[in-house]
């Protein structure tokens, strides 16, 4: 009893009370179809979903610390069935939340029923499209999946957690099997990634194959964690090290043969058409698609043109600066920034010297924007941020950066991932808006909060609406702009060559699904109008391509964001406060951009 009360704690869930009180009330709340308590009945529907999944416990983190550890011998149960019974359960979890009546909950309690509702009706909407998907991409896809989690969230401090790295090892040719059998089915529905996808994906995964045993990331990143695990003496090491090798070899790579066969062979079959417009029933997937992800109604065509109208007004802006710094703009936007980039001092040495100053001066400049907010937050999150680099192995491929939540213990701190494989996409005055995006005040301030609030249901705590995940990102890089944290001109170049970015991701992802525009276009489009590094491009350009809509969520949710606090700031006039307006906008965790509205306007409303 003394663990599980240890857990729920940890978890912050009105579930405690439950177990304490056991007996039949505490079968009641858990088995019965409307358990008396509220937040019970949300709260347990999303510890069963965790539970099934031991990769997700294993990633929460939490569980460890109590000496409960056999999770972390298993992976996901990925069978297409599992999927089905998924949506099933969602439908039958959104019908039990009507059963609570609005007059009989409170104010906080009825938000998030809103936030509940409106996600099981996206999920609902979204299961006829549920093979609308490339579960094998060049961005981080299936093939990718199991190094990359293994090196991140598999903590080895003893024997048995080595034992059960080694039993995940011995679990991938099943997981597999079951993921092929996914491809199959969106095979038969003519649901086939574009040929270049499948390129990159057999390169990849080629590449990995062939990797010498101790070279590979599993074994490389497992020698690293015994290293340093006082647990473990250098004999028990060794063993373990000598059997991952073995598994490596006769469980890992053939379990890759799968995917490598498997796509050597629909290789054929793949054409070069690249939006979701040539799938079967792709128009109104992608209609749906852009309505998940930026939690509006806005059309296709509607985002297209916000898209030309914003990148046009951030080009003028940048070409006042551009001018004022002595660079000839005459000959447009992409000469300009072209000779603006190409400074050699903006650019750090192509070697390992280089690459490990970037990472030290990301961590300097993390630093000093949080030493520079208190003007404008009043709530921090408590969990700490480290700057890693993205694992070599997918570095070619992946995105410029991303960031990748606490454990809920605290005992993982945030990460903020920096891709350093290409040195010239990495230039001095782009870095502190990346940071502030990646980092502080943007995705770790969000993520983190949202993981500490006391008093919500667990549902809440997780990032689940891109828009406003994305919007409040790329809005946090704005808010340094303006507290003096980007000091130069060129630290504001940098800013606005992000803000320009997203703002040609709009036009770009609705010209790719929607306006039938070809990889070579978008390509061509985004070359002509970012000044960003030819890699870059290619690399974002792909990534709209296997993720259509997420890419338009960014400058949709910031733009929404904006008008919110011009609409607070307009109404409250001396009474407006920036740190109370981002309380306001932070201390719900992630929610849909309506949802968002309704609450401020609940807050100028008590404010005035």
């Amino acid at each position: 009893m003394s663990i599980i009360k240890k857990i729920f704690k940890w978890l912050g869930l009105t579930l405690l009370v439950v177990i304490i009180l056991g007996g039949s009330f505490a079968a009641h709340e858990w088995y019965a179809d409307k358990p008396f308590m509220f937040r019970a009945y949300l709260d347990r529907q999303l510890l069963k979903l965790a539970f099934e999944d031991p990769e997700t416990l294993t990633s929460l983190g939490f569980l460890e610390s109590m000496g409960i550890n056999g999770h972390n011998a298993h992976l996901d149960d990925v069978h297409p069935d599992r999927t089905d019974e998924f949506f099933a359960e969602m439908k039958v979890f959104r019908d039990g939340l009507l059963q609570y009546d609005d007059e009989n909950l409170d104010a906080d309690q009825r938000l998030s029923k809103e936030i509940v509702l409106n996600l099981t009706n996206m999920i609902a909407d979204a299961e006829p499209f549920r093979y609308h998907t490339y579960p094998a991409n060049q961005m981080g896809g299936i093939q990718s999946a199991f190094p990359s989690f293994m090196d991140s969230s598999h903590q080895v401090h003893s024997v048995e957690d080595a034992e059960n790295y080694l039993s995940r090892m011995s679990e991938l040719p099943r997981k597999h099997e079951q993921y092929l059998l996914g491809l199959k089915i969106r095979e038969g529905k003519d649901i086939i990634p574009p040929r270049f996808v499948i390129d990159r994906v057999l390169e990849q995964m080629r590449d990995f194959v062939a990797t010498p045993a101790q070279e590979n990331i599993l074994y490389t990143s497992l020698a690293e964690k015994l290293s340093e695990a006082v647990e473990i003496n250098e004999a028990q090491a060794d063993d373990i090290l000598n059997r991952v090798k073995i598994s490596i070899n006769e469980n890992i790579y053939p379990s890759y043969d799968l995917f490598i066969n498997y796509f050597s062979e629909l290789e054929a079959k793949a054409g070069n058409d690249h939006g979701y417009w040539h799938l079967p029933d792709g128009a109104a997937a992608y209609k749906l698609a852009l309505r998940l992800f930026t939690t509006t109604d806005y059309t296709a065509d509607e985002i297209h043109q916000i898209g030309l109208s914003e990148v046009a007004r951030i080009q003028d802006e940048m070409l006042e600066i551009l001018a004022s710094e002595g660079i000839d703009v005459s000959r447009g936007f992409t000469d300009a920034m072209d000779a603006y980039s190409s400074r050699p001092d903006f650019y750090y040495d192509d070697n390992d010297e280089g690459r490990a100053q970037i990472l030290e001066d990301y961590q300097m400049i993390l630093d000093e924007i949080d030493a520079g907010l208190d003007a404008s937050f009043n709530i921090r999150p408590k969990a700490g941020l480290e700057v890693v680099r993205i694992p070599e192995f997918k570095e070619k491929t992946s995105p410029g950066a991303y960031y990748e939540q606490p454990s809920i213990d605290g005992t993982r701190p945030g990460r903020f991932y920096a891709n350093l494989y290409d040195i010239k996409a990495t230039p001095k005055f782009g870095m502190r808006t990346l940071a502030a995006h990646e980092g502080i005040p943007g995705h770790h301030f969000q993520v983190a909060i949202a993981m500490e609030l006391e008093g919500v249901p667990l549902i809440r705590k997780f990032p689940l609406f891109t828009a406003y995940i994305e919007g409040w990102a790329l809005y946090a890089e704005r808010v340094a702009w303006e507290q003096g944290l980007m000091p130069t001109p060129g630290d504001n170049i940098g800013r606005l060559t992000a803000e320009l970015f997203r703002a040609v991701r709009l036009v770009v992802d609705t010209g790719i699904h929607h306006e039938r525009w070809t990889r070579e276009e978008a390509i061509d489009y985004m070359l002509a109008n970012t000044g960003m590094a030819e890699s870059d491009v290619v690399s974002e350009t792909e990534r709209y391509i296997v993720m259509p809509g997420q890419a338009t969520a960014y400058k949709v949710g910031m733009i929404k964001i904006l008008e919110l606090r011009q609409k607070a700031m307009d109404a409250l006039g001396d009474k407006f406060d920036l740190r109370d307006f981002h309380d306001v906008v932070l201390k719900n965790g992630a929610v849909p951009m309506d949802i968002l509205e309704r609450i401020v306007d609940e807050y100028i409303a008590s404010t005035s």
